[in-house]
């Protein structure tokens, strides 16, 4: 799945970039209002009942219990149906309404072309969280690079044309994100042919009695609507924030709602890299919940204890060095990303530097998430993550309701909310786990070595640029800048391995859960 999500962002960026150079901030902030709307119903529809899913198969799979196994599937791909729905006729019925209530009332025209995605992602989920509760992760990373690759094909190729032949940014946005409705209707048909192929055909047959499908279907939406209504907080938050940013510009900046979605739209470009770190931590999540399960299944505390004290260590050495690289090459970064789009550029710039700290507190929310809903604890998360959101949105109303600050106070309401979830979710999950891990070891060294590395690429970058500028004339500025990014970002990685290496961050033990990691840790004399 790490291997996946790499692929997919990639693509994700071969789609995004040019899409951000393509359309400007106002058509970015239709795009971003419609794609809001569209997390909200996914969130909902699909946050926390695969993951229950996942978790009752898990369970199930450890006992031998295939005949249960069938019938939850079958319990849970019906109700994910309706679910999915009810959120597509929604966003198809409604559209100009859900625009018109997000003050940025040009973006129905994308809301509608994302609608049936909803009913797509949601089956999806049904046979994401069977596979994944067997620890199969290869369907799911499948269906993600099918996703992303008709994203970039179809929606790049409708935008062009569309812009090409006239249409306003407005229907351009909605071309760009019809692609994403195709992606998940496409690996949605994947998933339904490997089913049948694979996991319909081979299961052993069994003599355990299933439980009736009401007492599946309660069990799924016990421990699913607490994790979905923990999810969709921050979703829900992320939605109230994008009609507050775009509200308080308004009325309280003095915008008209073009400008507004301009600014929102240069807000949304930086959120694209914002996402990245998150998206690498995601699999470590997926992946925890099952595997913790599984251990209190079988009453193994020594067995729960290691797989999340190496997640855990495993999240810092991924989050610290990206978000740190975020911040410290912000302006370089984003002129590199939007080359023909430097005002964007410029005003996203700074807003990259913050959300580059606050992606950090992202990673170690998701993962801590995953944790406390593992052992059950599925209603602290949404405690958290209310306490954050009311942060968030008193911090944004207050200083991009200033006119001095406006846009510039959205990123620091994300660090602030972030930081203060994260912080009090890993207070519990310390509290509960058979043996305290280093906090020393787990964080503290990680994030040592992340800002030396801040500094490496920061000065190698500056002394590039120095050199590198001076052989290319002013007309090759971007391509100077990008040789600059480029070098620095290695140098940066050259020496986060170093220093992991040399400081004794990464054990033996930690690179065994990763494929080749016994031969990595010999390569590298890890003990």
């Amino acid at each position: 799945m790490a291997a996946a999500v790499a692929i997919v962002k990639i693509i994700g960026a071969l789609y995004k970039i040019p899409l951000g150079n393509m359309l400007s901030g106002t058509g970015m902030g239709y795009f971003g209002t419609a794609y809001n709307i569209y997390s909200v119903l996914l969130t909902i529809s699909t946050a926390g009942l695969p993951l229950a899913l996942s978790k009752l198969v898990s369970e199930a799979n450890t006992l031998g219990r295939h005949n249960q196994k069938r019938r939850m599937f079958r319990v849970a791909l019906a109700t994910f149906f309706v679910i999915g729905s009810i959120g597509t006729l929604l966003m198809f019925f409604f559209p100009q309404q859900l625009a018109g209530l997000m003050d940025n009332s040009q973006a129905w025209y994308a809301i509608k072309a994302l609608s049936p995605a909803v009913v797509c992602v949601c089956c999806m989920s049904a046979f994401r969280g069977y596979t994944q509760g067997q620890t199969q992760m290869m369907p799911t990373a499948i269906s993600q690079v099918i996703e992303a690759l008709c994203k970039l094909c179809i929606g790049l190729i409708l935008v062009v044309v569309m812009i090409q032949t006239g249409y306003d940014e407005a229907h351009s946005a909605g071309g760009a994100i019809l692609g994403v409705t195709v992606g998940t209707a496409l690996a949605l048909f994947y998933l339904v042919w490997n089913y049948a192929k694979t996991y319909r055909q081979r299961l052993p047959m069994t003599q355990d009695l299933p439980h009736s499908r009401q007492s599946i279907l309660k069990s799924i939406l016990r421990l699913g609507i607490p994790i979905t209504l923990g999810s969709s907080v921050m979703s829900i938050i992320t939605l109230v924030d994008n009609k507050l940013i775009l509200m308080r510009l308004q009325d309280a900046v003095g915008f008209t709602e073009k400008v507004a979605s301009w600014h929102y739209g240069a807000y949304f470009n930086t959120m694209n890299l914002y996402n990245l770190p998150s998206s690498f931590i995601v699999p470590i999540t997926v992946s925890v919940i099952p595997a913790v399960a599984a251990c209190l299944a079988k009453q193994d505390g020594k067995g729960v204890n290691q797989i999340v004290s190496s997640a855990m260590r495993i999240t810092a050495l991924l989050a610290f060095p990206a978000g740190i690289g975020l911040c410290v090459l912000s302006g370089p970064i984003m002129n590199l990303v939007y080359p023909l789009k430097q005002e964007e550029a410029a005003v996203g710039a700074p807003l990259l530097a913050v959300l580059g700290i606050a992606s950090i507190f992202v990673c170690l929310m998701l993962l801590s998430n995953s944790i406390l809903q593992a052992h059950g604890m599925v209603n602290i998360p949404i405690l958290t993550m209310l306490a954050g959101g009311v942060v968030k949105i008193a911090t944004n109303w207050i200083l991009v309701g200033n006119p001095d600050i406006n846009i510039q106070g959205a990123p620091i309401g994300t660090l602030l909310c972030f930081a203060l979830i994260a912080i009090l979710n890993f207070f519990i999950v310390l509290r509960i786990l058979p043996k305290r891990p280093s906090l020393r070891r787990t964080f503290l060294m990680p994030a040592i070595a992340a800002c030396l590395m801040g500094v490496a690429a920061w000065g190698s970058y500056q002394i590039l640029h120095a050199g590198v500028g001076s052989l290319f004339r002013s007309s090759h500025a971007l391509m100077a800048n990008g040789i600059s990014v480029l070098g620095a970002m290695f140098i940066g990685i050259v020496v986060y391995a170093i220093l992991v290496v040399k400081m004794h961050i990464i054990s033996k033990e930690d690179l065994s859960l990763m494929p080749k990691g016994e031969k990595i840790a010999r390569i590298l004399h890890i003990q």
